[in-house]
């Protein structure tokens, strides 16, 4: 089996091998700044196109008198195409979170097991599965205040605060969609992402901006078709 060689740099970090998450986001993100081309991303008129086509639960009559978010693959749907996704991700407040579990199993939710994270995995009645994040972050009164309505009407995340979460995420394919998002972003929305960082995640500023930087390659070419 091939493996990849650790720079120098980060070995010096880690001389055993072992990385952070972090360290493991900066090296992939190196990785891919050296490696993207222009235009190597989908046209313009896929990416921009907006649908909300999967059905998900609808939480609003269940969770109407406490405050939650959509996150996660579903939230992305405001910001990129559309994933094929089983599974529902929402994020309410810890000191909230007998009272949402209580009001999903009066609905007919069936608590499933823990998620490695705070928080649980619950079933809908018709066997979706929906993950309840328990948040506490620095943040996350901002991002329930300011969330936003998608094309459905469900109350979701807003840009700055989906890419906090997906930059402390541990998979691969979470930078990918930051990347894709953030490049295809305004430069009002960007703006506001940086805000964001320099407040709350000023140790990942300079990922951030690479990741911009990889997402704004990869759409040159579709930008000159247009």
């Amino acid at each position: 089996m091939t493996q990849i060689q650790i720079p120098s740099s980060i070995a010096r970090i880690a001389p055993d091998g072992n990385l952070s998450a972090r360290q493991k986001r900066h090296f992939m993100i190196e990785m891919l700044k050296r490696r993207v081309r222009p235009g190597t991303g989908s046209g313009a008129s896929f990416i921009l196109k907006r649908t909300a086509i999967n059905f998900i639960c609808d939480l609003r009559p269940i969770l109407i008198e406490l405050d939650w978010v959509l996150i996660g693959d579903v939230a992305t749907r405001n910001y990129m195409p559309e994933r094929m996704t089983r599974d529902l991700d929402i994020l309410v407040r810890e000191r909230d979170s007998d009272a949402v579990v209580a009001k999903l199993e009066s609905a007919g939710y069936k608590r499933e097991s823990q998620l490695s994270i705070p928080g649980v995995l619950m079933i809908s009645p018709n066997d979706m599965e929906v993950d309840v994040l328990f948040g506490n972050t620095p943040w996350l009164e901002e991002a329930l205040k300011n969330a936003i309505t998608d094309p459905v009407g469900y109350p979701t995340i807003a840009l700055p605060y989906l890419i906090l979460l997906k930059m402390d995420a541990q998979r691969a394919q979470d930078w990918a969609d930051v990347s894709r998002m953030l490049g295809w972003a305004s430069d009002a929305d960007l703006e506001n992402v940086r805000e964001a960082f320099r407040k709350y995640a000023p140790q990942d500023v300079e990922d951030l901006e690479s990741l911009i930087f990889i997402g704004k390659k990869e759409r040159e070419t579709s930008d000159s078709d247009n």
